[in-house]
Parts: structure tokens; sequence; C-alpha cells
């Protein structure tokens, strides 16, 4: 029996563990573990890729799983989040149409249903992504409620418990995962800093955000992400 073969695919499914585990946790309106978890599920994503490719054991057993658990991961706690956001910011007293909003949370996790489906099937996304990846968007809405919890701007509060902005945040994120826009990997492949300046500039920059910003660096730093593909996308296109 080659234990190796099975290495990544167990990676995976605790990636999809970590996703269950978040989902308790969002369901009980626990947003930082939820977090936390999410970012475990994320940092195992990476690592069954990794050592799929280092002990070259890839199938499309290890493809399909690796979607799977992340449409939980990735897809379904961003919308249980989101949907947790727009419960607790409505109200009795709204107009009857209203009680239906929260619900409409729910478009991130198709969205990112879509996305995952359509990443297995498009060639174009072996070395760069086309449309925000699942776990960049899962990381932008887990932040948000934090965001909320730790900050003190009127105006931060004022927009992250509005059920009109969470809605656009909503529809938002649906789009971007699948946008055609191309974004840059940050995968490094050769240990060279010409080939990697985008990387390792964005990187250097999403540090300084987090450490600055805190949990607001979060989205910030998802923003910049998009920013700078944008940017390299029109200095190639010259």
């Amino acid at each position: 029996m080659n234990i190796k073969k099975h290495i990544p695919n167990l990676i995976t499914l605790l990636n999809l563990f970590s996703g269950c585990i978040a989902l308790v946790f969002a369901f009980n309106a626990k947003f930082e573990m939820a977090f936390y978890f999410v970012c475990l599920g994320i940092f195992l994503d990476f690592f069954d890729g990794f050592f799929a490719r280092l002990f070259k054991v890839s199938s499309p057993l290890g493809l399909q799983l690796d979607s799977l658990a992340d449409m939980v991961t990735s897809g379904v706690v961003p919308g249980l989040v989101m949907f947790q956001m727009m419960v607790s910011n409505s109200s009795d007293s709204v107009e009857s149409y209203l009680q239906f909003f929260p619900y409409l949370a729910f478009v991130i996790t198709m969205g990112s249903c879509y996305r995952l489906a359509n990443f297995n099937i498009d060639t174009r996304q072996t070395d760069s992504f086309i449309g925000l990846p699942t776990p960049a968007n899962a990381l932008f809405i887990l932040s948000l409620p934090l965001v909320l919890q730790n900050t003190d701007s009127l105006v931060v509060i004022e927009l992250l418990t509005n059920q009109w902005f969470l809605l656009l945040i909503t529809f938002l994120s649906a789009y971007m995962l699948n946008a055609e826009i191309p974004l840059f990997s940050l995968k490094i492949k050769k240990f060279s800093f010409k080939e990697n300046a985008l990387q390792i500039i964005f990187l250097l920059l999403s540090f300084l955000l987090l450490i600055f910003f805190q949990y607001l660096g979060i989205p910030l730093l998802i923003l910049l992400y998009v920013l700078l593909s944008v940017v390299n996308n029109k200095v190639l296109q010259k």
C-alpha cells in the first residue's frame, strides 16, 4: 500500500473537517473562531496541492475532493456568516419583504459553487486565476464581522450594520468570484525576485496592512490583491 498517494487527500479531508467546525461556530455567531478554522482550512488547502506535486500523486479524485472541501470551507461558511450578519441587523419592524433579505446571503455560496465547478474545467487557470479565488473571498467575508466587533469608526459601523450595504457586498462578491478578470497567483515557482516581484510586493504590503489595521487589513489586502492584478494586466498589455 502506497501511503504517499493518500497524504494529499487526507489533508484535503482535514480542510473539509476545519470547514465543518467553522460552520458550527458560525451557526453560534462565534465569528472569530469560525474565521480561524477557515484560515486553517485554507492553509491545508494550499498544502494538499503542494504534497500532491511533491509526491507526484496528483489524481482526478484529488481534484474533485479539493473542490468539494473548498465548497464547505470557502463557500458555505462565508454564505452563513453573511446570513448571520444580515439577521443580526434586521428588525421586526421592517417591511415584510425585507425579512427575506438574509437568505440572499447564500448568493455567495452559489457564486462559490459555480466558480469551483468552472475552475475544474477551465484550462486557463493553471498558473493564475480568472476571477477571485474562493479562499480569498471567504477571508474577505469572514473578516467583516470581526472588523465590526473591533472598530470605533461610526462610518464602518453604519455600513456593516446596513442590510442594503451587506446585500451589495453579497452580489459584488458573487460577481468577483466569476468575473473575467485575470488575477496573479501567489505560487512562487522560481526563486527569482524579478519573476516574483509582484508576489513579494503584495506580501510585504499585506503584512503592513495587517500590522497597522489588524482585522480591517484583511478586506483591504483582498482589495489590494485585485487592484494590483488589474494594474499588472494593464502593464502587460502595453
